[in-house]
Parts: C-alpha cells; structure tokens; sequence
C-alpha cells in the first residue's frame, strides 16, 4: 500500500470533503447529541453515582461519550459514502481507475478516522468544561481513538458494500452499530450488571474500545487495558481482511 499514491491521496481528498463540505450535519450535530447525553444524565445523576473511587459520574461519562462519538461517526461516513455512490451510480468511476483494494479502503478508513476525531475532540473540548479529567495515560487514548475509528470505518465499508439501499443501512446501524455502543459501557460500569449481561458485555468488541479508552483518563478500568488492546486489534485485522475480500470479490459492486 502506497499513501504517496495519487489515487490514495485523491481519492481520501473527495472522501474527507465530502463530509466537510456539511460540517453543521456531520460535525456540529453530533457535538450537540453528545452535549444533551452530558446534560441529561450529568445533571440527574451526577452525586448520585460513583463509578470508580474519586471520579465523578459526570467524568466518568465524558470519555464514553466522546467516545461513541467517534465510533458512531466513523462508521456512518464510510457506510453513507459507498451506499449513495451505489445508488447514484458513481462507485464505478472509484472501480475503473487503476487502485488497488488496499488503496481503496484504507481511503475510506482513513477519512472515517478524520471524521470520527474531529467530533470526537469537538465533544471533548465543549464536555470537558463539566469536569475535571486528567490524563494519566495518553498515548492508551490516542491508540483506543484510532483503532476505534479504523474498526467502525472499516465495519462502515462492510456495511456499505452489503446494503442495496438507504434501508438496509439504517437497520444495520439501528440493529447493530447502536445497541452495541449504547451496551458498551458509555454510561455505566458493566460490574454494575447482573451475571448474565455481564458476561454479554465481555462478547461486546465495543466494550473494550470505551474501556481501553476510558483508562486513559483516569488509570481506572473494568479490564487490563492489554488484553483490550489485544481484543480490539485482533477485532480490526478480521475487520479488515473481510472488507478487502469483499472489495477482492466484487460483491454487490460489480455487476
């Protein structure tokens, strides 16, 4: 894979201006969804709940929010890119030209990681005045942010590929890409659960990116942040290798 390529450059240039193009839908309403989860569930249970020994609940559910927030935002631009291109008929012009697979997702991945940080560091910077968060281990938020965008651009590309129309992408994000974030742990701890959804909460690959993500801020998790790295980057290479077999084969693209 070349990223010095000018087909990768250009063609992660009409992916990233894509979105840009319509920050206040993509940017700054997400900012907003995030900022009402902090209002509503900051102010009726914050002093209420202790999540982990001297971290207020309203800390306590910034980094799950900023969190989801780049998931759910890097999953829905890779996943809107390649359905409308679908539908309109202009994902041949990405097809014809001579790029290979590789160059070709980690295009959309990549601009799905731009978007999902940028309203993920536009949902920190407006939360953070709420609390105060320390950062105790950066470099583990920084390596939970990435992987977590690449994950959900690459689930994304899968999911764009799959779907024949707007439909089927909606209820693969409402039946899936959803209820996965929201059981992950972004606001509550999952030691809180009864056993059965405790151990659901184990076999939930989102789980591990909020948890990973949120010992970066306070050194406190519900798991060894090891074995989440460990968990998430395995989750990414199956990730990957299905989305570049999918792209290999044509499927749904090429008819």
């Amino acid at each position: 894979m070349n990223f010095f390529s000018v087909g990768f450059q250009t063609l992660l240039y009409k992916e990233t201006l894509r979105f840009w193009k319509v920050a206040t839908q993509t940017i700054a309403a997400p900012i907003l969804t995030a900022m009402l989860y902090l209002l509503i569930f900051g102010h009726v249970l914050s002093g209420r709940v202790e999540v982990y020994p001297g971290v207020t609940y309203t800390s306590f559910l910034i980094p799950g929010l900023v969190m989801m927030s780049v998931l759910q935002n890097a999953f829905a631009n890779s996943s809107s890119s390649l359905i409308q291109s679908k539908i309109t008929g202009n994902l041949v012009f990405i097809l014809l030209p001579p790029l290979s697979h590789w160059e070709i997702i980690s295009a959309y991945v990549t601009a799905s990681i731009i978007r999902g940080l940028c309203v993920g560091f536009g949902v920190f910077v407006i939360t953070a005045w709420f609390a105060n968060l320390s950062f105790v281990a950066p470099l583990w938020i920084l390596a939970f942010a990435l992987l977590g965008a690449a994950i959900l651009g690459t689930v994304g590309v899968i999911a764009g590929i799959w779907a024949d129309k707007f439909d089927q992408l909606a209820a693969f994000q409402n039946f899936l890409i959803v209820p996965l974030t929201f059981l992950a742990g972004v606001f509550y701890s999952i030691h809180s659960l009864p056993p059965f959804w405790l151990a659901v909460s184990h076999v939930n690959p989102f789980f591990y990116m909020i948890d990973g993500f949120r010992y970066g801020f306070f050194g406190q998790s519900d798991v060894n942040p090891w074995i989440s790295f460990g968990i998430v980057c395995t989750f990414f290479v199956i990730l990957a290798t299905m989305a570049i077999n999918l792209l290999r084969k044509g499927y749904k693209l090429r008819h």
